[in-house]
C-alpha cells in the first residue's frame, strides 16, 4: 500500500526543504510511505509538500521493487492514477491497483485496504517527534520514521502471547 501524509514543518526547516500542499493547505513536508499488509514499513521518502504523489511514487516504488523482489502488487488511492500505473507495470513489474470510492458512497467510509496505511500514519502520530516535522534535513526526517516503526515492531515482538490451553 502506498500513500502520502502532509505534515507541518517547524521553524528550523528551511525554505528550500518545505513546500505548500494546496490540497490539504499545509506548509511543510510530505511523507510518502509504502507499507505491507500488516502495516509495517517497507520504505519511506520525505519531500517538500509541493511534490506530487505520482512523481514521488515513481522514485519510491523503484526503491521498493529493488529491495523487495517478491513484491508484485501495490494498492494505492485515486491520486496515483494515470501513467504511473503503466510505468509501474512496464518498468518495475509491479501491479499498481487503485482502490476507488464508489459513486454511491456519501460521507466518510472506510475503504478496503486503505485502512492499513491510515493505521500506519496513526502509529506515526503517536510519536511526539513526528507530529510535526522538526528535522532540518529530509534524511533525518526519514530516519525518525524508521525509528518510530522500529519501536512499534519491538513492542509487538515483546508482547506476551496468550497461552494455548
Amino acid at each position: 500500500m502506498i500513500e502520502s501524509q502532509s505534515v507541518k514543518a517547524d521553524a528550523v526547516v528551511g525554505a528550500d526543504g518545505r513546500g505548500f500542499d494546496g490540497g490539504k493547505l499545509i506548509n511543510g513536508r510530505k511523507r510518502h510511505a509504502v507499507v505491507d499488509t500488516l502495516g509495517l514499513l517497507l520504505a519511506v521518502m520525505v519531500t517538500s509538500a509541493d511534490v506530487g504523489d505520482r512523481a514521488a511514487a515513481q522514485v519510491l516504488l523503484a526503491q521498493v521493487a529493488a529491495a523487495h523482489h517478491l513484491l508484485a502488487l501495490v494498492w494505492a488511492d485515486g491520486g496515483y492514477t494515470g501513467s504511473l500505473v503503466e510505468h509501474s507495470l512496464a518498468t518495475l513489474a509491479l501491479v499498481l491497483a487503485i482502490v476507488k470510492r464508489r459513486d454511491d458512497m456519501r460521507g466518510f467510509v472506510v475503504l478496503p485496504k486503505r485502512w492499513i496505511v491510515e493505521r500506519f500514519f496513526a502509529h506515526l502520530m503517536r510519536s511526539r517527534r513526528l507530529v510535526r516535522d522538526f528535522e532540518r534535513s529530509t534524511g533525518s526526517a526519514e530516519a525518525m520514521v524508521y525509528w518510530s516503526m522500529t519501536q512499534l515492531m519491538t513492542r509487538r515482538l515483546a508482547r506476551p502471547r496468550p497461552s494455548r490451553a
